[in-house]
């Protein structure tokens, strides 16, 4: 559970209320249209009572945020794809599409989810409780619409083990990905610092070098065939940023295809993924490498391409197999 708090301050564009509140703070539109039909947003001191009410910037706001209860995830019949298990942990190939733990705007149908029904059947064990009751084994995540790999903790030892070697950047982790266009040179290294996005809160951005904001983040790329105004890359991870190899790739001029959030895709290509209707970032966590924290020995995994994104390169033209 998160403590309450008071969020004060000024409005910093003149628009609709929800909007300028949401340019402010670090809340969603969405969120901020719930405090205010609670009753919980001020503007120069008076009750604010509609979202679409135009306010001005410079006015005065204050929001009281109420503690966040953290909703305990429940376990659900939903397929997966182990890689490997044993006692100590799992390691997943996810699909696309799912979410890996429960959040606001996606409460069930997640990768933990599916987790607890997993580890529960047939007497299979736990998740550690490190990560809390709606992340329970969570360790690192990949986003929704990237497929692959990762590793869940079942023990408490495990979580520590794990969470010790992705602080200290020693977990080998490979993606595979389709970016526009032709990276020049073919092989290189990226290393930007990540941060939030001051136009869009739910984008990452890159951030200069001595911003007091953001992250580290280091990502190496290697073109692995040149495709038709695209190329099949791989990226292999220093570090493990929010969005990084999206943003990395983006920020060189070669965005992933189909990236709904950092994607610009060649305009020859629009009618491909059109026809194909492929809507996701092209991505895939393809290896995942670590020392296993409980019996030290060196394991290293791999996830074939999923079906979608063997399809797109395909009909790029890609030999890749």
């Amino acid at each position: 559970m998160s403590d309450p708090q008071v969020i004060t301050g000024k409005i910093p564009i003149s628009a609709r209320l929800d909007k300028a509140l949401a340019e402010a703070i670090e809340l969603s539109r969405a969120r901020v249209q719930a405090l205010i039909a609670d009753g919980r947003v001020e503007i120069d001191g008076k009750p604010a009572t509609s979202p679409s009410a135009k306010v001005a910037e410079g006015a005065q706001f204050r929001i009281d945020v109420p503690a966040a209860v953290e909703a305990e995830a429940k376990p659900q019949d939903i397929p997966l794809d182990v890689a490997f298990e044993d006692e100590h942990l799992i390691v997943v190939n996810k699909p696309a599409g799912m979410v890996v733990h429960p959040a606001a705007g996606n409460p069930d149908g997640t990768l933990v989810n599916a987790l607890l029904h997993h580890c529960a059947k047939n007497g299979r064990g736990q998740l550690s409780g490190i990560g809390g009751v709606a992340r329970p084994g969570i360790v690192h995540r990949i986003d929704k619409d990237t497929s692959g790999l990762l590793v869940v903790a079942k023990s408490d030892a495990a979580h520590e083990g794990l969470a010790a070697q992705f602080a200290e950047h020693s977990v080998h982790r490979r993606y595979l990905a389709v970016c526009g266009g032709h990276p020049s040179p073919s092989e290189g290294t990226i290393d930007e610092k990540l941060g939030r996005s001051d136009a869009n809160r739910k984008k990452m951005a890159v951030l200069p070098k001595n911003s007091s904001r953001g992250k580290h983040a280091i990502t190496h790329y290697k073109v692995l065939e040149r495709l038709d105004s695209s190329s099949l890359i791989e990226c292999r991870l220093e570090t493990g940023r929010t969005h990084q190899v999206r943003v990395h790739c983006a920020s060189i001029g070669h965005s992933l295809l189909g990236d709904p959030l950092y994607g610009r895709a060649p305009k020859s290509l629009k009618p491909l993924l059109g026809k194909l209707k492929f809507t996701r970032q092209a991505l895939h966590a393809a290896e995942l490498g670590f020392l296993h924290p409980i019996l030290s020995q060196e394991v290293r995994f791999r996830a074939d391409l999923p079906a979608d994104m063997m399809e797109l390169i395909d009909e790029l033209g890609c030999s890749y197999r």
